[in-house]
């Protein structure tokens, strides 16, 4: 009895040894895309450093209000993702820096962010690091840090409706070379600003006010200073120059 021949079909190297391995090994799928997901940093719970970070852990404290009410300092980021986690951030400029060092010029990211939740909480920070991502998430750390409340009212001898809709009266602050001046304004006004001030004002609550800038206005870091030296002079906090 004859045996009928056994025919095998002809494929590229490239699929015999998908198929040998298990499968492609490509973007979708596959040992490479299994590495990439290995060598992705796993996120640690918090441990506290501080005795504040504990007692907010512990869930003793659970408002900002608590904290800035009993003249405590926020020294961990991880506080105000906690009890704010609606924080919105604004990446207000990042640029390059170069530092002239024996071994040659070292070139880092300099990031400004801005942080607040658009109902009466704002903060600025700066961070520096080689990498971009790294110079945001360290601005950002320290924009958390620096949070303070923001006192909104109606100044505005125009509406008087006791809302707080914009600022109590009339505030000014400075940053650099840059003086930035808030002038309370009548409900439905709007945020008459430039983009950067505008932006800034919106995270930190204030919905219908003028400004007036000076200086050199294209200096986004120094805009970002100034604003936010005007929202802490309404409390009389102190003076950021």
């Amino acid at each position: 009895m004859a045996q009928t021949p056994t025919t095998t079909e002809s494929r590229p190297p490239s699929e015999q040894r998908s198929s040998e391995s298990g499968g492609p090994r490509g973007r979708s799928g596959g040992r490479f895309s299994d590495r990439r997901r290995d060598r992705e940093p796993e996120q640690q719970p918090w441990v506290p450093k501080t005795r504040l970070g504990s007692l907010v852990s512990e869930g003793k404290i659970t408002s900002l209000e608590e904290i800035f009410e009993s003249g405590q300092k926020i020294k961990e980021a991880e506080i105000i993702k906690m009890l704010a986690p609606d924080m919105k951030t604004n990446v207000v400029s990042v640029g390059i820096v170069q530092k002239q060092t024996d071994a040659g010029e070292v070139t880092k990211f300099a990031a400004v962010v801005a942080v607040g939740n658009e109902a009466g909480w704002f903060g600025v920070g700066r961070g520096k690091a080689v990498q971009m991502r790294n110079a945001i998430d360290k601005a950002t750390n320290d924009a958390y840090l620096n949070l303070i409340p923001v006192k909104l009212g109606c100044g505005s001898w125009e509406c008087r409706c006791g809302r707080n809709h914009s600022v109590p009266f009339r505030i000014s602050g400075k940053g650099g070379s840059v003086r930035v001046e808030i002038i309370p304004g009548p409900r439905g006004l709007g945020l008459v600003a430039g983009e950067t001030v505008r932006n800034l004002l919106t995270l930190a609550g204030i919905k219908d006010a003028w400004t007036r800038t000076y200086g050199s206005t294209s200096t986004m870091s120094s805009i970002a200073n100034a604003v936010y030296d005007a929202l802490k002079r309404i409390h009389g906090i102190g003076v950021v120059h």
